[in-house]
């Protein structure tokens, strides 16, 4: 699973078109147009200095075309033309046969000596029986489908013009959509534009040009934006529906609604000879407060064909026929004017692409959060059905998410910033980095934003789509300019520009063809650490609780390469590899780490490369339900890492493995496993004697919560530089601050300080939604466990465990609650604790044990906190067979007479500590 991408089809195509040529002299009487590009088969053949596209080639179903930014080009490149015309003919035809318009015959002239058969002809029809046909762009009106037909079935079209005359006499036209030339070699996505093109001497690059000046967008969509926004001044986007973010992309893609901090949730783009707009969720299509918009938006479509609206959600219907035209529930058909679907389904997406190009409009409407949720390890730019249709015409939904709302339109005269399109921005940031030009201050504050579009694009890995593989070049060459910020505990990363080279740094990397040249950028310090070859190790897993980590003892330096070959009972199983075990995603203004620092890979073959710009310890992940006994795993290269496994590492070889060479260190016991850097095991002498006592940890963990103390799948801990949320936070790995490493190494720590933290995060993972009454007791009844553990395996009270545990603390929490009126709105973490420890230190640790072994038995729970707590009184009352309402009642519980009712026959706890406060 190599990161170096073939030498795509276009790269040939250039080579066979520029064949033999050294230069392209364009200086002389001739203003060409500089010509615009979208899609993922347009590719520049010539771009001036400035980053103009002069000359460029596509693919259009099984055809070719070639298109010149003057008429003139045809002449004076003879050799060029004929490398088009052999190009154009397509591999292994042998139809020689030429044909040329009469406008420009001295083509034909210059071909008499070629082995091409020219044929002058006075207009395109479909019986020429040619292989090729030579046009300039003023000259194709009447046979504008019929040349689409032949190009599509696998004819080749050449074509030359300049489009800034046209627009001079036209100014109130669309010229991308009217001017002659692009209703031919705009549905192949090359368009004439009504800029002229600076013209000078062009050398022939060896790769299809590129240059971060290339200009993003061939139009300024005011005028669309006038007419689509006619009568809309805000877009309803309230109540719970939760839609995606739009990328707005393409040259030819403008942002239409936005949210204030300018996230697109609609959008338009041209594509070929057609329009399409998306919007981020079905349900809005149906909506009648959006009504006046999707009238104007089915008009702007329908470009005044007058022709009929195929509509496929049934929803939709009723709003869009307000629109006048046609509207029919229908699937695809060609004969539509306008199609209306959802982003689930790309059954016919290339037909739907087609029907675009060739003047067709399309509306979309849905979301790819659900789909990104529910399809973990998948790519949703690549893989999610709407983005199969959508990322070739510049627009892809996102797995982000945009909340309800009230959102302004735009004015249309300023509604397009520079700072609304990723690919703007990116080109003035080049421009920044490269030559020192200075960057407003509202644009610096999108950088930020800037970083997360890159690096979300990035993900496409449309390695064969130029524009793509122009974006890779720019960020490549900012980052070989300016390097990546070395990032660290003691330089911390604040600067919005830093922000966007650390995101984008690691994404670079993983699509740029030549990784090994970049890394030297990314990561200054690099030192080569000794190695081990072949390293061979046993895998076992049950993973009843979940997926789980499974730890290999060994660990990659930043961008080292290596492979790993897997037996096939786990190819295609839903296994990954990973490297690294920092999975928390960072969102903070100052980063003291890149914000994702990990790798996965699923296993899809026997054999698998991985890496990861920022190294890490290698795992592999086991997916839920899954049973495998003794697989044996060889990893070709890799850099040990201290790693003690309780039963397997000896005494003996620990006191060698802890000087193991990895920045991180791996302790794995009974039933958790301390992934902590490697300094904080250098001095541990007796791993032995720390495994046994968080063995005695886990087993009382199990006890309070009354589970077996064999856990189903072992408790992670990964101390890190700088982690999501919190001090530290739960979860699957529980995540903790690196300070917190020492601590959780040392007995004498444990013992003598107490861990309050770690247990406190073991609790939450012990916590049941079935007790649990957030946001109340989220941050209360994981206490329990830290109190527990203190006391029955550390020896330490509970007054000692943590300074709001002291009796006068807690006293005074009770008196102040009782004052201010006893209000479930004041009741929390540790006001709401001091309830559960007057219960503990009436009826002691038991009565706990026996309340959640009876919740493991119920089933059918009430939902909502108000029953929840019903039943919770109702249950700890029989179990200590004792009616406890009025004491919880003093605590401001809800408590319903059903439930004093059902507690009646019981005696009364009528000297609770809450009686002092009456």
């Amino acid at each position: 699973m190599s990161n170096q991408p073939t030498q795509n089809q276009h790269e040939a195509a250039y080579l066979s078109l520029m064949r033999g040529l050294r230069e392209l002299d364009l200086r002389g009487p001739s203003v060409p147009s500089d010509l615009v590009l979208i899609g993922d088969h347009a590719f520049p053949l010539a771009m001036n200095s400035q980053g103009q596209v002069l000359m460029a080639a596509s693919l259009y179903g099984s055809g070719r075309i070639v298109v010149l930014g003057h008429e003139a080009y045809l002449t004076a490149f003879p050799a060029l033309v004929e490398n088009a015309l052999t190009w154009l003919r397509g591999d292994g035809s042998d139809n020689l046969s030429v044909g040329v318009h009469n406008n420009i015959r001295a083509v034909a002239d210059n071909l008499s000596r070629s082995s091409f058969k020219a044929e002058v002809v006075g207009a395109f029809s479909k019986t020429l029986g040619v292989g090729v046909y030579v046009t300039d762009a003023y000259s194709v009106g009447a046979h504008v489908k019929d040349l689409v037909a032949f190009m599509k079935a696998g004819g080749g079209v050449l074509i030359a013009g300049q489009a800034w005359s046209w627009a001079g006499a036209h100014p109130k036209e669309n010229t991308l959509l009217l001017f002659d030339g692009n209703k031919v070699s705009g549905v192949a996505g090359i368009y004439f534009s009504d800029h002229q093109g600076e013209v000078e001497c062009l050398p022939v690059y060896p790769q299809i040009p590129s240059s971060w000046m290339a200009v993003v967008t061939g139009k300024d969509f005011e005028d669309d934006l006038e007419f689509l926004l006619q009568g809309v001044s805000e877009f309803d986007l309230q109540g719970g529906a939760v839609h995606s973010e739009v990328l707005v992309h393409g040259s030819l893609a403008f942002p239409i609604g936005t949210t204030g901090d300018r996230r697109a949730f609609l959008a338009g783009a041209y594509y070929g000879q057609g329009r399409v707009i998306v919007v981020t969720h079905e349900g809005l299509l149906g909506r009648e407060t959006l009504a006046p918009f999707w009238i104007n938006a089915l008009h702007w479509l329908d470009e005044g064909r007058q022709g009929v609206v195929g509509v496929m959600p049934d929803h939709a219907l009723k709003v869009l026929s307000k629109s006048g035209l046609k509207c029919e529930k229908t699937n695809f058909r060609n004969d539509l004017s306008v199609f209306v679907c959802t982003a689930y389904s790309d059954d016919r997406a290339k037909e739907i692409q087609d029907f675009v190009a060739e003047g067709g409009g399309l509306l979309i409407g849905g979301h790819a959060w659900y789909w990104a949720q529910t399809h973990s390890g998948q790519n949703p730019l690549t893989d999610f059905s709407g983005n199969k249709i959508l990322n070739k015409m510049g627009l892809s939904l996102l797995a982000a998410t945009i909340g309800g709302g009230l959102y302004k339109a735009p004015v249309p005269s300023q509604a397009v910033k520079d700072t609304d399109h990723f690919r703007h921005l990116l080109n003035r940031f080049a421009g920044h980095v490269t030559q020192g030009k200075e960057l407003s201050k509202h644009e610096e504050e999108c950088l930020k934003k800037l970083g997360q579009d890159c690096a979300t694009y990035l993900n496409m890995k449309a390695r064969d789509c130029s524009s793509y593989t122009q974006v890779v070049s720019t960020l490549t060459d900012i980052l070989m300019k300016s390097g990546m910020p070395q990032v660290c505990d003691s330089c911390p990363v604040k600067k919005p520009k830093d922000h966007l080279l650390l995101s984008v740094g690691a994404e670079v990397y993983k699509v740029c063809p030549d990784p090994d040249a970049l890394l030297p950028y990314l990561i200054k310090h690099n030192p080569l650490l000794p190695v081990v070859y072949n390293h061979k190790i046993k895998i076992s897993a049950n993973t009843a609780g979940g997926e789980e980590w499974i730890s290999t003892g060994l660990y990659l330096s930043p961008g080292m390469k290596t492979y790993i070959s897997l037996p096939e009972e786990i190819v295609n199983k839903g296994w990954q590899i990973q490297i690294g075990c920092q999975t928390d995603r960072l969102n903070h203004a100052e980063l003291k780490r890149a914000p994702c620092v990990h790798e996965r890979f699923p296993v899809t073959s026997n054999m698998m490369q991985v890496w990861n710009l920022w190294g890490g310890l290698i795992y592999l992940l086991a997916p839920p339900k899954t049973q495998v006994e003794g697989l044996e795993v060889t990893v070709q290269m890799a850099v040990p890492a201290p790693y003690y496994k309780s039963g397997v590492t000896t005494t003996a070889e620990w006191s060698l493995l802890r000087t193991a060479p990895s920045p991180w260190a791996e302790l794995e016991f009974d039933n958790i496993i301390l992934t902590v850097p490697s300094e904080a095991v250098r001095n541990l002498d007796r791993p032995d004697e720390l495994a046994a006592l968080w063995n005695d940890i886990m087993k009382a963990i199990a006890d309070l919560a009354v589970i077996p103390h064999k856990f189903p799948r072992k408790e992670r801990f990964v101390t890190d530089v700088q982690i999501s949320c919190g001090w530290m936070h739960s979860g699957y790995p529980v995540m903790a601050h690196k300070a917190s490493a020492a601590e959780l190494v040392s007995i004498n720590h444990a013992k003598s300080n107490g861990i309050w933290g770690p247990i406190h995060e073991l609790g939450h993972n012990q916590q049941r939604g079935c007790w649990e009454f957030p946001s109340h007791t989220t941050e209360c009844t994981c206490n329990l466990w830290s109190v527990y553990v203190h006391e029955e395996v550390l020896g330490i009270n509970r007054a000692q465990a943590h300074p709001a545990m002291t009796l006068a603390s807690r006293n005074a929490r009770a008196a102040e609650y009782a004052k201010g009126g006893r209000k479930l709105s004041d009741w929390h973490m540790w006001v709401a604790l001091e309830t559960y420890m007057q219960l503990q230190e009436k009826f002691g640790w038991d009565a706990f044990k026996k309340v959640f072994a009876a919740y493991h038995k119920m089933s059918n729970f009430p939902q909502d906190n108000k029953g929840k707590m019903n039943l919770y009184a109702e249950t700890f009352s029989q179990t200590v067979k004792m009616n406890l309402e009025g004491f919880f009642k003093a605590w401001g519980w809800p408590i319903e007479t059903a439930t004093e009712e059902k507690l009646s026959n019981l005696p009364p706890w009528s000297d609770h500590p809450m009686t002092q406060y009456d």
